[in-house]
């Protein structure tokens, strides 16, 4: 009997995709659930997964790999998606990939699958990071097979099956949650003119209910990576789980947005990003101190393509390679301290230290200094403004002004 490997995380979809395969394909069906940080959402899974019909689950810890190899590489280059996405889906799709192609390869697989639908990015990201690592791999996609049009179909073909889905045709949120973040998609949230429900929220207090005192923290950089919080060293697992808690009692985090899709449609959803907010508010915070102008402002263009690459699933491409080794170029410096004042839902800087820094406070202060010569921006400002005054006496002359 030929093998598939099927990227399981014990919800609706990938819970009806084990009969479904081995009622139209013949497979025997091998699960595999990456640990991404989902915590408690793992414990049932193993029953879960046989009850259904698969023959074996592996459940990998990925925590230290995502976090270290995904995460970190993608802060660094300050990517953010249409300017609010923190891409906590789009970068955890190769990893899942690259996993399901090692278990395919153990296993001796002839096919991987997963439970994207045809609407949607993670199918091109997962089918990607397949196509890089192991093109000789079928992919099934049953959404773009199957007659199930919806959830509530998906629903009805679970309960005919006795297969227990986490989600009822009343509470009908798609989630996908990982260390970084977790998404909440579908229900009342298709509508953009539906205001988002704080009941919906897992990971963050409202930020009305936050405390009425502002939370001080204390990030520690080095070379652009987070090392240590309020002083303390911390691995980088530990770490994020710490700024999560934090975050997430501080309301800070909390993302609503429509965004483009990959596939050419708008979609609406809202994200909860505790410690990942603050990450990426505090190496911002770092880089402002520590790079000069023309690369700050460069890196900034770069970070744009760093996030479309992500979000579009082309991780393992050789752009996304070469962009990271710019961007390990320019971190060589960013290295310090960053405190900041959170305070219900809002991230407040409150003092930045390197020992990098290009703040020289005798050049910048506003009181009397014996460093900076006012009179020299007089020629600078002449040479500056030279390709003006030559175009404005040029159309003076021609009679266009």
């Amino acid at each position: 009997m030929p093998k598939v490997v099927l990227a399981y995380s014990g919800g609706l979809d990938t819970s009806i995709i084990i009969p479904w395969l081995k009622e139209t394909y013949g497979y025997e069906v091998i699960a595999m659930t990456a640990d991404l940080g989902q915590g408690e959402e793992l414990e049932p899974l193993e029953e879960k997964a046989i009850k259904s019909g698969a023959s074996k689950l592996y459940i990998e810890d990925l925590r230290k790999e995502f976090v270290e190899d995904y995460i970190f590489p993608t802060l660094k280059a300050g990517a953010v998606y249409e300017g609010k996405y923190l891409l906590g889906t789009s970068f955890a799709r190769p990893l899942i990939a690259k996993k399901l192609v090692e278990i395919a390869e153990k296993e001796g697989a002839v096919a991987v699958a997963h439970g994207a639908t045809g609407k949607g990015n993670d199918q091109v990201r997962f089918e990607l990071g397949v196509k890089a690592l192991a093109p000789h791999l079928k992919v099934v996609a049953p959404w773009r097979e199957w007659d199930i049009r919806s959830r509530e179909d998906a629903i009805d073909y679970a309960e005919a099956r006795g297969i227990p889905v986490p989600v009822t045709k009343k509470s009908i949120y798609s989630r996908d949650r990982n260390i970084w973040h977790i998404s909440h998609e579908g229900g009342e949230l298709e509508s953009p003119a539906n205001p988002a429900t704080n009941d919906m929220l897992m990971l963050t207090v409202p930020p009305e209910k936050a405390p009425d005192k502002p939370t001080f923290v204390e990030i520690g950089f080095e070379k652009g990576i987070p090392v240590a919080v309020n002083g303390e060293k911390m691995d980088a697992v530990s770490l994020l789980e710490k700024l999560n808690v934090i975050g997430g009692a501080n309301g800070v985090g909390i993302v609503d947005m429509v965004e483009n899709r990959l596939v050419g449609m708008k979609s609406r959803g809202v994200y909860e990003t505790p410690g990942g907010a603050i990450l990426v508010y505090a190496h911002r915070e770092m880089e402002l101190l520590t790079l000069d102008r023309a690369t700050l402002h460069y890196k900034e263009q770069m970070a744009l393509r760093y996030a479309e690459l992500v979000y579009d699933g082309v991780w393992f491409a050789p752009l996304r390679e070469a962009l990271d080794a710019f961007v390990d170029s320019t971190q060589r410096t960013v290295t310090g301290t960053v405190k900041l004042k959170l305070y219900k839902g809002n991230i407040i800087p409150a003092g930045t230290s390197s020992p990098y820094s290009l703040y020289d406070e005798e050049l910048s202060t506003f009181s009397k200094d014996e460093v900076y010569n006012q009179a020299d921006a007089e020629g600078f400002i002449n040479l500056f403004g030279l390709p003006l005054k030559v175009r404005a006496i040029m159309e003076k002359k021609a009679g266009l002004r």
